[in-house]
């Protein structure tokens, strides 16, 4: 039986929803008026001055919604009992989507630029990765929860808030995602530092995604197995390789060469 019209919408709109944890990201993202904000979890152990009494202010006057709960309660909503400070806030990421919604709605032209994540670990290089990505010429970021750094207060920071506003496709295993864009007649591409054939010279035929891999173990073979094409950037000097959130700035920009 297939999902009805209202599932599919409010799946959608929850596809959009960040939470985030922490007394200071939820703070931050309150004050910024071009952030909506969904709602407001607060856990009922918390003292209520400082950081608490702001938020509680500012979730007033923008007329959020409040939530009082159990630490236990929290902890399940934020995924972090450890490090989410009592505090956790739902934000509306209108650029977020599932990998397949955004396929669904794929048409022949124009040529779509996508990047695909397969273990990138380190948080920094994460958030750096999103900052470029959705400032140059990339039109949506593969992002699956395995084996990738999670969307938390680390990225956030790194991409200078900017994974608020990316344009984030979720899925649930990269190989599989993988196969489905080539359903759907995406090109896929590894970046490899043995690969003959450079990014810069390189011309897909219509919509085309760029695979980053792992820090130190590079792309892995469950995705090796569903790309097309090997691509490198030229090095010299010794250098072996470029740091990844580096390497997804030059992609990035590398299709302004190309058009």
């Amino acid at each position: 039986m297939s999902d009805s019209q209202d599932y599919k919408s409010k799946k959608a709109f929850f596809d959009r929803v960040l939470t985030i944890y922490g007394r200071k990201p939820v703070l931050e993202a309150l004050q910024d008026q071009s952030l909506q904000c969904h709602g407001i979890h607060l856990a009922d152990s918390n003292l209520q001055g400082g950081i608490i009494r702001q938020i509680r202010e500012l979730a007033a006057q923008r007329n959020v919604p409040v939530r009082e709960m159990s630490k236990r309660e929290l902890s399940r909503i934020s995924k972090n009992g450890k490090q989410d400070q009592g505090v956790a806030a739902d934000i509306l990421c209108p650029e977020f989507t599932s990998l397949e919604n955004y396929l669904s709605a794929l048409t022949p032209t124009p040529p779509r630029r996508l990047l695909a994540l397969d273990g990138i670990s380190n948080p920094q290089n994460f958030g750096m990765l999103i900052r470029s990505a959705t400032a140059g010429q990339i039109d949506g970021i593969i992002w699956s929860p395995r084996n990738n750094a999670a969307l938390g207060p680390l990225v956030i920071k790194a991409s200078s808030g900017t994974l608020y506003r990316a344009p984030l496709l979720m899925c649930k295993a990269l190989p599989e995602a993988l196969a489905l864009c080539r359903e759907h007649a995406v090109e896929v591409c590894t970046l490899e530092a043995n690969a003959t054939r450079s990014l810069f010279d390189y011309k897909p035929k219509g919509h085309c995604v760029y695979v980053l891999g792992n820090e130190t173990e590079g792309v892995s073979p469950a995705v090796r197995a569903e790309a097309e094409t090997a691509l490198g950037i030229p090095m010299h000097n010794g250098v072996e390789s470029l740091n990844v959130a580096v390497t997804a700035s030059l992609i990035a920009y590398a299709g302004y060469l190309n058009t």
